[in-house]
């Protein structure tokens, strides 16, 4: 399927600017790329999204995620003859899923490291696997919202 070798891409780009911000930058360093709106900054998280955490989080969170990925794939599978709008949606989804999985499996912790702020309100840092995951909610309430009733 092209979904799943878009997914595979979209994967490969996460980990790669995981690693170039895990080689170039310190832990909690700040680049600002547009003062106070956007800085590259370098965090990381070992719980679930927006810092939540919990005794054995990463087993749990991590065996979720393994449970959860397998079911997107057997969905993705079963919606094949659907719209495009709910598989891009969907293959968004699995790209995310994987990109914050490989991080917990092998680092232990998710690399976050996009920073958007207006003056002194900032939103949570978080990372590329984070935003597919985001994108793909949004393809798929757009397809079942807007697409569904026409």
């Amino acid at each position: 399927m092209r979904i799943l070798f878009v997914s595979s891409i979209l994967v490969l780009t996460d980990q790669l600017s995981k690693f170039v911000i895990r080689k170039t930058m310190l832990l909690y360093e700040s680049i600002p790329v547009i003062p106070d709106f956007f800085h590259l900054t370098y965090v990381t998280n070992d719980g679930m999204a927006f810092g939540i955490n919990f005794p054995f989080g990463i087993y749990i969170f991590s065996t979720i995620s393994i449970i959860f990925t397998i079911f997107l794939f057997w969905y993705l599978w079963s919606i094949k003859d659907q719209g495009i709008i709910i598989r891009i949606g969907v293959g968004l989804i699995i790209a995310g899923a994987i990109g914050n999985l490989i991080d917990r499996v092998f680092l232990g912790e998710v690399v976050d490291f996009l920073d958007f702020m207006i003056g002194n309100y900032h939103w949570y840092v978080f990372n590329l696997a984070d935003s597919y995951v985001t994108v793909g909610m949004g393809f798929i309430l757009y397809d079942s919202l807007i697409l569904e009733r026409k």
